[in-house]
């Protein structure tokens, strides 16, 4: 027995650890990698997704937030460089569209030579509220000069547009919907315009990222305040049963652009197609394409992708897509 404890059994001992010791060498030098086929589950693969080219509608509606304000005052001009010989308005005055403010007198020279009294009379440029009006008798103006002003009362709805969002407001819509936060049921507000940054503006500070001021007159019989905060809607056109691809598959988003046309083989090509309206998700194609066709639905290479525009079966890892 003691010759067992003292040789046999420290020999078994060592030979489970020279065993051992061989399987770990062989498993972390020799061992085979494990493939895919033999994992239990599947794995994420990230691969080039394509879209074939369907019909559809697009519906080009530009939203945008903006703010009720006053309309501006309108300066009253004076029409003659001279002074004031009558008064016929008081500051704060509601006044009519060319209802009579002051009459002006000026010492003049005749073409004979002789001197002589030219008189002119300023009217109101708007209806509205006299405001900034300190003219008296015996004040003096040069022509043009402002001598008050009317405020009209009347209120207008205003926002800042993406410029790149001009192109999908080429056609210029003269009217959009509006929707006052906490205020009535939506209205059409009238004479839409946009306007642009001038370069004093910009060089007194105004971004020029901040894009195009888009501007309407709200309705006189809809009740608003300054300050109010409102959802603006125009409509920039629709198109019904078109041909439409996401706007992840184009290179450019207005008038031309490319897409990467996938061959039989495989491989693919640029295409150049010819674009229509746009939703900010989806593109009409005008020609260059026909339905069935197969492109790729991301564009190779492409700086970022809008996550929200992902297939459900995408998402994004990084500056990869991975989609399931």
């Amino acid at each position: 027995m003691g010759v067992a404890r003292r040789w046999v059994f420290p020999i078994i001992w060592m030979i489970i650890f020279a065993v051992i010791a061989a399987a770990l060498v062989k498993f972390a030098f020799f061992g085979d990698a494990l493939s895919a086929d033999s994992l239990e589950y599947p794995t994420v693969a990230i691969e080039e997704q394509h879209y074939e080219v369907a019909t559809g509608t697009i519906t080009n509606d530009v939203e945008l937030t903006g703010n009720i304000t006053a309309t501006a005052a309108v300066p009253i001009p004076a029409t003659l460089s001279g002074e004031v010989r009558e008064v016929a308005v008081s500051a704060g005055q509601s006044v009519k569209k060319g209802q009579e403010i002051l009459k002006l007198r000026a010492e003049v020279v005749n073409p004979d030579g002789t001197s002589g009294t030219q008189w002119k009379i300023v009217e109101a440029p708007a209806t509205g509220k006299l405001t900034d009006f300190t003219a008296l008798v015996g004040s003096s103006f040069q022509v043009g000069s402002a001598v008050g002003s009317v405020a009209p009362p009347s209120y207008i709805v205003s926002g800042t547009v993406p410029s790149e969002q001009l192109y999908r407001l080429v056609d210029r819509p003269k009217e959009a919907s509006v929707a006052i936060n906490g205020g009535p049921a939506p209205f059409t507000c009238t004479g839409l315009s946009i306007a642009f940054a001038s370069a004093s503006e910009a060089g007194a500070g105004v971004e020029a990222t901040s894009g195009p001021t888009v501007s309407c007159t709200v309705p006189s019989d809809v009740v608003v305040f300054p300050g109010l905060t409102a959802d603006i809607t125009i409509a920039g056109g629709i198109a019904e049963d078109v041909m439409i691809v996401p706007i992840t598959a184009v290179e450019g988003a207005a008038g031309s652009g490319n897409v990467h046309f996938v061959l039989p083989d495989g491989t693919t090509e640029l295409r150049e197609v010819v674009l229509g309206l746009n939703d900010g998700v989806n593109v009409e194609v005008v020609s260059g394409l026909e339905v069935g066709d197969t492109i790729l639905q991301f564009v190779p290479g492409a700086e970022a992708v809008d996550e929200e525009a992902l297939p459900d079966n995408c998402y994004k890892d990084g500056d990869e897509v991975v989609c399931y």
